[in-house]
């Protein structure tokens, strides 16, 4: 290729980046917004999430309510706000603990390997031959069910996949040259994994948790849906979904509201997933890995 066709090829490439860049920016920031709306909830409600007006039961969106009222008189729009905070949160709870657990049983399965290594590995064998929601559906109902139930059960089932991914990654560098330089220099196993193996892994692990935190909002809404997560009254949005459910065709607003919230956040945070795994794919137009 003459320079002028590789000047062209470099020019592209930078475009690629810049645009993958600015994505990523704009959907951190949306991210945040919503972040920030629902630590800022109780400050954003025009009503009380919770105060009962039966005189105002089932209202349509209006100047009043915006987003209508439900059989018990309960604003909309203040509901959904503060079901943010629970819907949110819990999934961003989920992804930590799940991702945290798998990981370090990846990381040590991989780089310690033995008995323990081939008896964690058929465990998650075994929790992947389940489909993963029914196999959630009955831990949380043996746990009575609850937000912190629902979040111990996906967590259960939700392991194994970034235990996989870890052990996979650290079989990779686990013989790498610089891991054999660290052993020679009397490292410990800790150090090593912590300073070697985990900042040279954590990509791959990282853009799959937060690919996964819609999933994981969609799941516990699932749970709460049936009556395995958020109890009524508490406001969260599958629970939400689920008690307006009869109503849908009388006064939908009850289902969509809480509806739209979900698919809303499930949206943005799918595509920032999808804008943090373009930037650090070290083949992409990012250049990060």
């Amino acid at each position: 290729m003459d320079s002028g066709g590789r000047e062209v090829t470099v020019r592209r490439q930078k475009i690629k980046k810049n645009r993958v860049k600015v994505r990523l920016i704009i959907f951190l920031i949306l991210a945040a917004a919503l972040l920030a709306a629902a630590v800022w909830a109780e400050a954003l409600c025009p009503y009380d999430p919770y105060a009962q007006d039966m005189s105002a039961a089932l209202q349509p969106p209006g100047p009043a309510h915006l987003l209508g009222t439900d059989r018990y008189g309960r604003d909309m729009l203040s509901r959904v706000l503060i079901g943010a905070r629970s819907s949110i949160f819990s999934a961003l709870l989920l992804a930590g603990i799940t991702g945290m657990l798998g990981t370090a049983a990846g990381v040590a399965c991989g780089y310690f390997g033995g008995a323990a290594d081939m008896v964690i590995m058929r465990i998650s064998d075994i929790c992947l031959a389940f489909p993963s929601l029914v196999f959630a559906m009955g831990i949380a109902a043996v746990l009575n069910g609850g937000m912190k139930g629902a979040v111990i059960a996906l967590a259960a089932v939700g392991w194994p996949k970034y235990a996989r991914l870890a052990r996979s990654q650290t079989l990779t560098v686990k013989n790498s040259d610089y891991i054999a330089a660290a052993r020679l220099s009397g490292s410990s196993a800790l150090q090593i994994i912590f300073l070697h193996i985990l900042p040279n892994t954590g990509g791959p692990i990282l853009v799959t948790a937060a690919l996964d935190i819609g999933t994981m909002m969609m799941e516990l809404a699932g749970l709460s849906f049936l009556g395995l997560g958020a109890q009524p009254p508490a406001a969260e949005w599958g629970s939400m979904m689920s008690g307006g459910r009869s109503m849908l065709q009388t006064s939908p607003w009850v289902v969509l509201s809480p509806g739209l919230a979900i698919f809303v956040s499930v949206a943005l945070f799918n595509l920032l997933g999808d804008a943090f795994r373009d930037w650090m794919d070290p083949k992409g137009p990012g250049g990060h890995g």
